[in-house]
């Protein structure tokens, strides 16, 4: 499938063959046709090139247990069963490490049988391992919003690593909503990978996705191949951009002779891949879950990767993918090259009428190892 079309002839309501990622206006167009219902206006730079961000609502639930809802069940329900107190969000309000918090989001939906829709934390959310998934009543899966769904959304918020420090109107999940299925295939990924140069290395692994590995040489970072994150730290205002000193909440890590990092249980790491990417203009990025079958630890909270992303022509040169690591049950080794996750390319419905880091000041727009914008540049 072919996603060129110019931006204004992409209409909605979709035609019947329609396949792909909807970009930002067909976003706006949704809420002006009431598929998406904002209880506030949405303010500037919601709506990004190929998802829109998710608001909190006036009011965090501390709760007993994460859950999901189940069919014939709503989140309100559970709620209300797990519930141990409420947290007014109207004003500043700390939610502490480990305990589990789900919060009204700002945002419903009631989505046409042939739209369906999916979430992931932001990019930031996911650096400062501030765990957070979607969940819309009825369902069975995070993240994950069938076609048709029509009701609430609420956001599952537990902070691992930080307290952190929000309100009625922070935003620390996105969602994409997308027509068909799209993904692109070992063929059709080689394809572009020849015509575009998806990343920069000679002999990719492009099978089920665009294989990346992770960057423990040191090489052009100054040695240094990474963070981990320090216990016992302040809090960390989500909405506060370049406010905190890295040093108060990172411990660098420098490149070992033998090229490798121990990942130890309960740790939180911050690395970087070593191949860089992009992700040409007509189409979307999400890295997916990594297969715990060869390795003991859980790479990239947040999944999405807007059209633009690392892409010459929106002011980058190939970004390198942030790798968001934590360790499980064991300690685990991590070597140099080794692969870590793959990146997953689907079509775009239409091109965004912006890409990544042309409408914003994207923090991340051909990013190397680097943290999340609330920490100040050493």
């Amino acid at each position: 499938m072919e996603s060129l079309q110019e931006p204004s002839t992409v209409p909605l309501p979709l035609p019947p063959d329609a396949r792909g990622i909807l970009p930002d206006r067909m976003i706006a167009a949704m809420a002006d046709a009431g598929l998406i219902l904002p209880d506030q206006p949405f303010v500037e730079s919601q709506i990004q090139p190929a998802s829109l961000d998710l608001r909190l609502g006036a009011t965090a639930f501390r709760v007993r247990a994460s859950f999901l809802p189940g069919p014939g069940a709503t989140v309100a329900e559970r709620i209300e069963d797990l519930k141990l107190h409420e947290i007014d969000l109207t004003g500043d309000a700390v939610l502490e490490t480990n305990c589990v918090y789900v919060v009204p989001l700002l945002e419903s939906l009631a989505l046409p049988p042939s739209i369906c829709a999916a979430a992931n934390p932001k990019s930031s959310t996911g650096r400062l391992d501030v765990f957070t998934r979607v969940i819309a009543d009825g369902t069975s899966r995070f993240d994950m919003i069938h076609p048709g769904y029509h009701g609430p959304l609420y956001a599952e918020i537990s902070p691992k690593t930080f307290p952190v420090l929000l309100r009625e109107g922070s935003r620390l999940s996105q969602i994409r909503f997308r027509v068909g299925d799209a993904v692109l295939g070992s063929t059709a990924l080689q394809a572009l990978h020849a015509k575009e140069r998806l990343v920069d290395i000679d002999d990719p692994d492009l099978s089920n996705g665009l294989a990346l590995s992770v960057d423990l040489s040191g090489e052009g970072s100054g040695g240094f191949v990474g963070y981990r994150a320090k216990r016992h730290t302040g809090v960390v205002d989500i909405d506060r951009r370049g406010g905190y000193a890295v040093e108060e909440f990172w411990e660098p890590i420098r490149a070992r002779d033998d090229l490798s990092l121990i990942l130890d249980p309960g740790e939180f790491y911050i690395l970087a891949s070593k191949e860089a990417v992009q992700v040409p203009p007509d189409f979307a990025a999400e890295m997916v879950p990594f297969d715990p079958l060869v390795g003991e630890f859980r790479v990239h909270y947040a999944g999405f990767f807007d059209p633009g992303f690392g892409y010459a022509g929106a002011g980058g040169q190939g970004s390198r993918a942030v790798l968001e690591v934590r360790s499980r049950e064991v300690p685990f080794i991590l070597e140099h090259n080794q692969v870590v996750g793959r990146l997953v390319y689907e079509h775009m419905l239409a091109r965004p009428s912006a890409l990544y880091g042309q409408r914003i000041n994207s923090n991340y727009q051909g990013q190397g190892l680097k943290l999340s914008k609330h920490f100040r540049a050493p």
